[in-house]
């Protein structure tokens, strides 16, 4: 609405990707404050409450906190996105699409365990990755249709390693579950999954708003991509919608964004990773969550094969709230190595 109005009226402000990037922030940001209460009312009315599992016994105290907070950030970002994106670019909709496409599909796992009240409930683990790799086939076509480069960057390199041709299917397909099944697992404390989702969004912000221009992306000797800047809007729609979301999902959380949230959230930074050619570099982007599942990895792994367990429990944070650490201070501590890991990505898109 905005690009169109800029382009109608001459108004060149509205032109500027930053300045809407700016609105689009404060658009997501205020109707997710604002509108949250309304949907806490109503959950609260529904007994749309989050199931806790049996084997965390800590968090017995929060199984009447609503869940599927996502779905308001997430329709925040949108209708945010909808005031202010270039409509016309077709990055902008294999964003939407991506954050829509997985959100439905926390959406269908969360209805499933709301109603058995029963956190093991939902789509079966073999369901819920099919329907996530048909989301992430999808996206990866939209991109591939419009022309995206598929040449392989890793981190302190300007020029790219290899093409990957048809063999960027799998590998966006890869990163796309890994980063959704990420976010998902870290999703288990007040807040905790939220503040490095939002950090990663800005950084990633960042990467793909210098990948989109000319003269910063010759600059700083990435690669120039047309068009991907206008995602840039979208993504701090996202990062607004989300802070709104942390006023009411921070220690002592009043709402959970259940899988409709943090599907969605791994989905579009898988998203912008793709674009902004920083699929390595997600690694210390989304250090946090890559922790997490690897923790896991190693929890089950070593059950399997030696019958014993390396954490007292996994993922990683449950293992601290076992060693009895505070619950807002594994929740901080996690905050602080996100940002850290994201300041060191920045600097590192410099050295090449």
């Amino acid at each position: 609405m905005l690009y169109e109005l800029s382009q109608l009226l001459d108004i060149n402000l509205f032109g500027y990707i930053s300045v809407r990037a700016g609105i689009a922030f404060f658009i997501a940001f205020v109707i997710t404050l604002f509108a949250m209460p309304k949907y806490l009312a109503w959950a609260l009315a529904k007994n749309a409450n989050q199931p806790i599992s049996k084997y965390v016994p800590a968090h017995e105290g929060k199984q009447h906190t609503p869940t599927m907070g996502g779905a308001i950030f997430i329709t925040a970002t949108l209708i945010a996105a909808i005031i202010t994106v270039d409509l016309s670019n077709l990055y902008i909709w294999g964003g939407i699409i991506t954050i829509v496409g997985f959100a439905l599909v926390g959406f269908k796992d969360d209805l499933g365990k709301v109603i058995a009240g029963d956190n093991l409930e939902g789509l079966t683990p073999k369901g819920k990755m099919l329907l996530q790799a048909f989301v992430a086939t999808l996206a990866t076509g939209i991109l591939l249709y419009t022309g995206f480069p598929t040449e392989f960057y890793v981190p302190f390199l300007k020029t790219p390693l290899f093409d990957l041709g048809y063999a960027a299917i799998p590998f966006w397909v890869l990163v796309f579950l890994a980063t959704t099944n990420a976010v998902n697992l870290t999703d288990g404390l007040d807040g905790l999954a939220t503040v490095p989702s939002i950090i990663a969004l800005s950084t990633l912000a960042a990467i793909i708003y210098v990948t989109g221009h000319a003269i910063f992306s010759q600059y700083l000797l990435v690669p120039n991509i047309k068009g991907v800047g206008e995602v840039t809007i979208l993504a701090l729609a996202f990062s607004g919608g989300l802070l709104g979301f942390l006023w009411y999902n921070c220690y002592p959380a009043e709402v959970f964004m259940g899988d409709t949230g943090s599907l969605a959230i791994g989905g579009f930074i898988a998203y912008l990773a793709i674009l902004g050619k920083s699929e390595v570099l997600l690694i210390l982007i989304g250090l946090v969550f890559v922790v997490e599942t690897i923790s896991v990895i190693l929890q089950v792994g070593s059950y399997k094969l030696r019958g014993k367990r390396i954490f007292l429990m996994a993922p990683i944070h449950h293992h601290y709230e076992l060693k009895q650490w505070a619950e807002n201070k594994i929740i901080v501590r996690f905050w602080m190595i996100a940002f850290i890991a994201n300041i060191l990505a920045l600097i590192s898109f410099k050295f090449r």
